[in-house]
């Protein structure tokens, strides 16, 4: 490195993965080549992997020449560029810019599976789960992914670090208010061996972890839009559920924001809208921005809207600008409290099936396994392929070691083929009448073909219509409605949290920086996996990035964001994780040339499920479960081919996804048992 800035940041260190493929190195042109010649000229070799290995180093696996069999291919320790990573998408790209795919001279196997699905995320593998739950462990099935691990957006990343196992979810978070949970989700949680209760009592003492320690919330203040750097303790969400006036007098905000800060969290503030009823104000919020509510009805100091602007961004991946004010009501945002809103009955605000906007979750009842939802994928997996995931108890997976080479062989009832992009998915005649369906997939360039007796798509919705053309034109637009939600999650191991220790501080909103917040891994403890308990201990810390373009509609944001997302290289991301770092916590006594020990960029250009927004879309959309969503006619089965995926409920919730996939299957089976129509 030439810059000394970037050598001061240690952008010069061993972990770099600049030199190796990433999103950014793509183009249309190059997306047919094979994967190792996509490479930059005149990089170094990468090192191999072996004990004692840099894996952060790591380019993909099938670059290397890596394959399931190898004993080498574990794609969780893998570092870097991850989620969307380089080779996942290659083909379904050129796909999309070509609408078809040469299928001459495709690879016919001999095998045909009672059901194929295609997609290996929590919906892919709930689909088998309930199909072979239901139809025996005789049955054939098999789940065809495209990408180098199973669990979609539920995702494990894993570190190592002087000999301690760190795990941090990569994607899918938390099982939200399990209590809330549909029927079928709860019965799949208990069969693949989760006791919710059993987890809770053995992390009561985590749960007060941090805050035993003397760490709370914190808000940092950066010089670009404040003026100055400036970490302020405290917070509405630290304890007291406002923002105190000795709070606002250690920030750098204005005298008028201060006030108008504590205006909007005062019981007796006025009412915004005096003279309407509570319906008709809730009409009215329902059209109206957060954003427009603080600056044109509560009439706040712009200081005080950009404070508040990326509050419900992990929920919407948009700002204040695009979220409904009924919607941040609904979430217990300020400036509300003057207005006597009537409450809210139960399944209004929701993302029907599967969630409730806003819904408020109190932590006791969310369960955050140490690796997120990625610890339910790993269950279903054992559940599947019992050989494939040691262990036998929801503890024991926390350590396993999941054998990828078992993962797609003769003998279990399911089959999990990654590496696999769908690219054609047809029936063998009339939808009414097929008894096969033929699924064409690429891999290693090569195109395969398997046929099954019916076929689950559990991908997401806005490219099913390319896989399976022949499905009608009204349906296919239903598909295309809803574009997914981009979004970062970037996980840096750290040699210790001594800095946040020293600070005070566990979580850290950084509302107008690159990433939105910095916080430290929830404490949780799974079977041997302990949660890091002393500040000397390494642990994994949480930046969250949203791509998106505040001032345009919602959509756009989100196609907006993607493309930012897809042009933004692993080595743009390592540079902000460090500046971010060193800025915020430096004064902790944190160096990011020596204390970060890996970074893991889980990129999600097609993130979250679109929801309902009553800003952009018909109000009965957003606010009941009507069969008029696109989402319902989406779905809708199609002769053998049904659909299951969280995209089909509208919702980013996992109980939706899994609910899909019941209902799927549930038609498959129905379909399978009665006689056909003449």
């Amino acid at each position: 490195m030439s810059n000394a800035k970037d050598r001061a940041l240690g952008m010069d260190r061993s972990i770099s993965r600049r030199d190796f493929l990433d999103g950014a190195l793509f183009s249309v042109g190059a997306m047919a080549l094979p994967l190792v010649a996509q490479q930059r000229e005149g990089v170094r070799p990468p090192p191999p992997l072996g004990p004692g290995a840099d894996s952060s180093a790591a380019p993909p696996l099938f670059a290397r020449g890596i394959h399931e069999s190898d004993s080498q291919y574990y794609p969780p320790a893998l570092t870097g560029m991850r989620g969307s990573h380089p080779g996942s998408f290659e083909t379904a790209h050129q796909m999309r810019n070509t609408r078809q795919w040469d299928l001459t001279g495709a690879i016919q196997e001999d095998e045909l599976y009672d059901l194929v699905v295609v997609g290996g995320g929590i919906s892919g593998l709930a689909a088998a789960y309930f199909f072979i739950k239901t139809a025996g462990r005789n049955v054939r099935v098999l789940i065809l992914d495209n990408h180098d691990d199973f669990g979609g957006h539920a995702k494990r990343n894993e570190f190592v670090y002087n000999g301690k196992l760190l795990v941090l979810n990569g994607g899918t978070v938390n099982i939200e208010a399990p209590d809330h949970y549909n029927a079928p989700a709860l019965q799949l949680l208990r069969d693949i061996g989760i006791d919710l209760d059993r987890y809770l009592a053995a992390n009561a003492d985590n749960r007060r972890l941090y805050g035993s320690l003397g760490l709370g919330m914190s808000h940092f203040f950066d010089k670009e839009t404040w003026g100055e750097d400036r970490l302020v303790k405290g917070g509405a969400n630290d304890g007291g559920g406002t923002f105190t006036a000795e709070f606002l007098a250690q920030t750098p905000m204005s005298a008028k924001a201060q006030k108008d800060m504590l205006r909007l969290y005062d019981p007796n503030q006025p009412d915004y809208m005096p003279g309407l009823a509570s319906a008709e104000k809730k009409l009215r919020l329902a059209k109206i921005s957060y954003q427009d509510f603080l600056l044109n009805y509560a009439k706040v100091d712009p200081q005080v809207v950009r404070f508040f602007h990326g509050n419900a961004k992990s929920f919407f991946q948009v700002g204040n600008d695009a979220i409904p004010a009924l919607f941040s009501w609904q979430m217990n945002q300020p400036g509300f409290l003057g207005m006597k809103l009537d409450p809210t009955p139960p399944g209004v605000l929701a993302d029907l099936p599967g969630g409730q906007h806003g819904r408020q979750i109190e932590p006791r009842n969310t369960i955050h396994f140490p690796d997120g939802n990625a610890t339910i994928a790993r269950l279903l997996v054992r559940w599947l392929i019992p050989e494939a995931v040691p262990g036998t108890t929801m503890e024991s997976v926390a350590t396993a070691r999941a054998n990828y080479a078992l993962l797609d062989r003769p003998g279990p009832a399911a089959r999990i083929r990654l590496n696999s992009t769908v690219v054609n998915v047809k029936q063998d005649g009339d939808p009414d009448r097929a008894s096969q369906v033929t699924v064409s997939y690429v891999r290693e360039g090569k195109v395969h073909q398997v046929r099954g007796r019916a076929c689950v798509m559990a991908c997401w919705n806005s490219f099913i219509p390319y896989l399976v053309p022949e499905l009608p034109a009204k349906q296919k637009e239903a598909l295309s409605y809803g574009v997914k939600r981009p979004l970062v999650l970037t996980n840096v191991a750290i040699r210790n949290w001594r800095a946040f220790h020293k600070l005070g501080v566990r979580y850290i909103s950084t509302p107008m920086m690159f990433f939105r917040e910095i916080t430290l891994a929830q404490a949780a403890s799974l079977g041997d996996l302990k949660a890091p308990q002393s500040p000397d201990e390494p642990i994994v810390l949480i930046l969250e990035y949203v791509p998106c373009e505040p001032g345009r509609p919602m959509k756009e944001q989100h196609e907006i964001g993607r493309m930012k997302l897809m042009q933004t290289s692993f080595e743009d991301f390592e540079r902000h994780v460090r500046e971010q770092l060193g800025r915020v916590l430096g004064p902790g006594g944190f160096n990011p040339a020596e204390d970060i020990v890996a970074i893991t960029v889980n990129r999600w250009s097609h993130g979250y499920a679109y929801s309902y927004n009553s800003l952009y879309d018909p109000m009965d959309w957003t606010y009941t479960s009507t069969d008029k969503r696109p989402c319902v006619a989406a779905r809708q089965p199609y002769g053998l081919i049904t659909i299951a995926n969280s995209d089909a409920a509208a919702s980013s919730h996992t109980d939706a996804a899994i609910l899909m996939a019941y209902e799927a299957v549930n038609h498959t089976l129905n379909r399978r048992a009665m006689p056909r129509l003449s």
